[in-house]
């Protein structure tokens, strides 16, 4: 005896925990065959082919040996009907607990919608179009393999505007890049407080999974916050800031006549490379130089072999479902009744 306790003590830990009812509703089906019997209309006595005696209620009772409270019944119907409305109701048990991987990043794209980003000297396709124009079309694409990633979009000009939150829907972030314009944002370049807002946007997520990509095509003209000021705050918040220099170095400028005119090159656009670079370097990420849109798109495609930080997520208990156990239990029950000797049709 003791043995067997022992055995069903080692198994007791091991049964799944009932997790209840999907649909307890179900089970508001249970009375229906008593609201059945005594809600339809009695059957009427010349429907009966038989001899009626007054004491044929009686003879039945004693005929069956059974209490007058169960007259007339039968157990194995009501077990089937009972049976029957517990598949219904759908029991569930919780299976094993899953901790999921979750693969992705928390990143921020930060545009530059500065006036010098309407320069028309890219080439994309068989045409020359602006910087802008250009960087839409390499970020569209750079969303489009954003799967499992949560992306924010950030804009940057005289001031710095946060476009779209993080996100995993990626398709709200491809709609606000598409609406940007130059000029949306101010003129101006504050290349400081965009990292400085985006940090603020990342700070709230989870460490070792905060990236910033920063495309800009000038220098810092703007702003309250120093770009190596921001890159010290987003070092403190472990955001890696990735930078990315675009524009041509002034070798062709705008069309006229099919014929490709030098850019007087005022020196506003100028790209700062060295203070990106000591961004990029200063938060542990990497900088770019995208000349075309060709060394752009190389740009996005190195980003997008960044190794993903794995982590588990919280774990589940997934539910499994039971129906099936008290279906063939009612579906036995029934046979078995239907064969039983000595049954009444």
């Amino acid at each position: 005896m003791s043995g067997l306790w022992a055995l069903l003590s080692s198994w007791w830990p091991q049964w799944p925990a009932f997790a209840g009812f999907a649909w307890p509703w179900a089970w508001l089906a249970l009375p229906l065959p008593l609201l059945a019997r005594w809600g339809l209309p009695p059957r009427r006595a010349d429907d009966v082919p038989a001899l009626r005696v007054p004491w044929g209620e009686r003879l039945a009772r004693v005929a069956d040996g059974a209490p007058a409270l169960f007259a007339g019944w039968r157990v194995w119907p009501w077990l089937v009907w009972i049976l029957l409305c517990a598949a219904l109701a759908r029991p569930q048990q919780l299976g094993d607990a899953v901790a999921p991987t979750q693969v992705g990043r928390q990143m921020m794209l930060a545009l530059d919608l500065s006036g010098s980003m309407s320069e028309p000297d890219m080439q994309l396709g068989a045409g020359a179009v602006d910087r802008l124009t250009a960087a839409k079309a390499v970020l569209a694409d750079f969303l489009d393999r954003r799967v499992g990633d949560r992306v924010g979009l950030l804009v940057f000009g005289q001031q710095a505007y946060v476009l779209a939150p993080l996100t995993l829907d990626r398709a709200s972030v491809r709609e606000q890049l598409r609406d940007s314009v130059v000029g949306l944002a101010g003129r101006e370049t504050a290349l400081g407080d965009a990292i400085a807002l985006a940090v603020k946007r990342l700070r709230a997520q989870q460490q070792g999974q905060r990236v910033l990509i920063v495309l800009t095509d000038g220098v810092n003209t703007a702003g309250a916050v120093e770009p190596l000021k921001a890159a010290e705050l987003a070092k403190a918040e472990h955001v890696r800031v990735y930078t990315i220099a675009f524009g041509s170095d002034g070798g062709a400028g705008m069309s006229l006549f099919g014929l490709q005119l030098p850019r007087t090159g005022s020196g506003e656009d100028e790209v700062d490379e060295k203070t990106l670079r000591r961004i990029a370097d200063e938060t542990g990420g990497r900088f770019f130089r995208a000349r075309d849109t060709r060394e752009l798109a190389g740009i996005y495609a190195e980003l997008d072999r960044l190794e993903p930080v794995r982590g588990s997520g919280p774990a589940v208990r997934p539910r499994i479902e039971c129906y099936p156990w008290p279906l063939a239990a009612a579906l036995l029950v029934g046979l078995v009744g239907l064969a039983w000797p000595g049954r009444r049709a």
